[in-house]
């Protein structure tokens, strides 16, 4: 397994392909390889060398320690691009991972020549607030929901009502959670919970002079595409796309779309 040193922190990571790099920063408590199985393909075809990362918190990149940032995930983050690209590069992130490059933009915008923000906002509402604290009470509670329910749950939230009327898609979506429930007992991972965009963020973004596209996906519940739209209207000069029958997963329910608005992206 390749590994980096970034301050402190070891970071798992792996890359395919050659060219221009792409580094893509995953969600919470996601790993990595949720790109592997369609962005990077795309990528590497395109021509691209395409960098995944275990997000601090998320094994076998170092635990998370109580207290984490939103400003340590970004430092963990330009620290892996100077480290393996050793200079500009185009950013991808999903969900936190979005969170992450958006406030690198600010922050280091010398590192990134272009960045695509997937299922992202740049303020909260009530329903976010809620999903996210509900996530925290499972785990400092140390709630085991019983697998099935957890699974449902999980594509009800996740999905597109779109895929929902797809018997097998459905199946196979309840299998793969089912497989793999949250671990509410590993506090390596919990503090990436309290990693959230908890403040209007949207004034501060208008800084943001990185070229940029905001990905949202139509029927998210997660992160709405109003606010998507939001952020892209904050950015200037930010483009913006959403991609139909698709929820807060949608570059994996729908990737031939992601990856053409992604690549489409990349070519201007």
């Amino acid at each position: 397994m390749p590994f980096v040193n970034v301050g402190a922190v070891t970071l798992h990571y792996e890359e395919s392909g050659s060219g221009d790099a792409v580094v893509l920063v995953a969600g919470t408590a996601a790993r990595g390889r949720t790109w592997r199985m369609y962005q990077v393909p795309a990528l590497v075809a395109a021509g691209y060398r395409a960098i995944t990362v275990d997000n601090r918190g998320v094994s076998p990149s170092d635990p998370a320690k109580t207290g984490l940032t939103i400003d340590d995930l970004v430092a963990d983050t330009a620290g892996l691009v100077e480290r393996l690209v050793g200079g500009p590069c185009r950013l991808v992130g999903s969900s936190m991972g979005s969170y992450i490059v958006q406030e690198l933009l600010l922050s280091r915008p010398d590192l990134a020549t272009q960045a695509v923000l997937m299922a992202s906002r740049g303020r909260p509402d009530a329903m976010s607030r809620a999903f996210a604290a509900a996530e925290r009470a499972l785990y400092d509670e140390r709630v085991r929901l019983p697998a099935g329910y957890d699974a449902a749950m999980r594509v009800v939230q996740n999905l597109s009502p779109r895929t929902l009327l797809d018997e097998q898609a459905v199946q196979d979506w309840l299998d793969l959670f089912e497989m793999s429930p949250p671990d509410v007992t590993d506090a390596g991972l919990r503090p990436q919970l309290d990693v959230d965009v908890d403040t209007d963020r949207l004034g501060v973004y208008r800084r943001i002079c990185t070229p940029t596209l905001v990905l949202s996906f139509a029927d998210d519940v997660v992160a709405p595409a109003v606010r998507g739209r939001e952020l892209a209207e904050a950015i200037p000069g930010a483009r913006y796309a959403e991609i139909p029958a698709a929820g807060h997963y949608g570059y994996l329910e729908q990737p031939d779309a992601v990856n053409d608005a992604m690549l489409t992206f990349f070519k201007d």
